[in-house]
């Protein structure tokens, strides 16, 4: 499992110009209250310490998961579709990426479903509106491009200023260089998401960064 940690805005660390869009992820999130089926699979000692991607400390002992777009603080109800076994965990990491996987379990919440020896099973989840925050302290942008030259970031800027609002350039400073990200500002997945397929029918190529 990847865990993505940010240093101001948590990216990956700097692999060059290519980890910039590399890292992004396409967003999909499905309904609360609906059911998602997949693969669950589960992580632990490796990363039993270490910060999740919202900054808290991984505990493989706690009733925690690891999902692709469910807002942190989400509760889910996880059922394992082998056995009828079924437990809650709080999202608060990201992953898993690997294809047909929806969700990775923390060792306590693998054990509370008997997937522990197996290491993967088929599950649904599904989102508990009730116990789930509100609102998300997550924010979006569509990422457009990232420079090392301010002057090529201020022409895509200007480009962009012609038919979309909120175009930004963000500054990410790392121990080898500086980028100038072009980015655009969104309220929602939603609206990102809607950015996103305007920039195609212009031409350009974008994906949507999540933040918190």
């Amino acid at each position: 499992m990847l865990i993505i940690h940010y240093k101001k805005i948590r990216l990956l660390s700097v692999l060059g110009i290519v980890f910039l869009f590399a890292s992004c992820t396409q967003l999909d999130y499905f309904s609360s209250g609906k059911v998602q089926r997949g693969i669950a699979s589960w992580y632990g000692t490796d990363f039993h310490g270490r910060l999740t991607s919202n900054q808290e400390i991984y505990n493989m002992h706690a009733m925690t998961a690891a999902h692709k777009t469910l807002p942190f603080g989400t509760y889910v109800r996880v059922t394992n579709l082998d056995n009828g076994k079924s437990t809650v965990v709080r999202i608060n990491d990201r992953g898993p990426f690997v294809k047909g996987r929806i969700i990775d379990l923390s060792y306590a919440a693998a054990k509370k479903l008997g997937m522990a020896q197996t290491g993967v099973a088929p599950v649904k989840i599904a989102v508990l509106r009730k116990y789930s925050p509100k609102k998300s302290s997550q924010k979006y942008f569509v990422q457009i491009g990232a420079f090392t030259l301010k002057k090529n970031a201020k022409e895509l800027k200007r480009k962009l200023s012609k038919k979309f609002n909120n175009v930004i350039i963000s500054k990410l400073k790392t121990p080898s260089q500086t980028y100038y990200r072009v980015r655009i500002k969104a309220r929602s997945v939603k609206s990102a998401q809607k950015i996103v397929n305007k920039l195609k029918k212009n031409g350009f190529s974008a994906k949507i960064l999540e933040e918190y």
